[in-house]
């Protein structure tokens, strides 16, 4: 059965079979096999291996959380989530690195949560904040809308989103966008955070 846990960069959840590269949790969103409307149930928005340490994740184990997938880390971002610090230690201590440089000291995972979350979400448990930006004044990993498509910027290209990768590089457009990745998580790729990203991405 194929369930909506495909997380989009514009925090939509699509139910298709390409799982991505990513998982992470928000809680329990499940009753059984349904995943209901609430979209979070707290602020530790983590993005996740697929496998740890030889573990593989159940998809909706009952009363524990519901495994969220996404393409890649700039899509995670995008959706509101940093790494997490057990399995992506390394990454992890990277984002923190780049928080120090943007922010000041790293105020712990708690307080940072806290402060990703004013940036990313809106009261209700259901939808994502997003707002207008300039395409130039975005860094690189950032993933932003025109119209009803969706675009990374990535070496001063646009790469068309798709649920199962990347398409191939575009111009950026002009004008004002609709800027995807949060304000917060953009600071951080603008103080030298690599998000991992999709195979397709690497395409010359």
């Amino acid at each position: 059965m194929t369930h909506p846990n495909r997380v989009q960069p514009d925090g939509a959840f699509l139910a298709t079979p390409a799982r991505g590269t990513l998982t992470g949790n928000r809680g329990v969103l499940h009753d059984g096999q349904t995943i209901g409307p609430a979209r979070w149930k707290h602020r530790a928005w983590v993005s996740c291996e697929l496998a740890f340490r030889g573990r593989h994740r159940a998809i909706m184990p009952p009363r524990q959380w519901t495994a969220l997938f996404f393409l890649d880390e700039a899509v995670a971002m995008a959706a509101g989530h940093r790494p997490c610090g057990q399995c992506r230690h390394a990454d992890y201590r990277a984002f923190v690195t780049a928080w120090d440089r943007a922010f000041g000291p790293w105020p712990g995972s708690q307080a940072a949560d806290a402060t990703i979350h004013a940036a990313r979400a809106h009261p209700g448990a259901q939808n994502l904040k997003h707002g207008t930006a300039y395409v130039g004044d975005l860094p690189d990993g950032a993933m932003f809308r025109t119209g009803s498509d969706i675009y990374l910027k990535w070496h001063g290209t646009a790469l068309p989103y798709g649920p199962k990768g990347y398409g191939d590089p575009t111009l950026l457009p002009d004008g004002q966008i609709t800027a995807l990745t949060n304000p917060v998580f953009r600071d951080i790729l603008a103080a030298g955070y690599r998000p991992r990203l999709h195979s397709s991405a690497a395409r010359p």
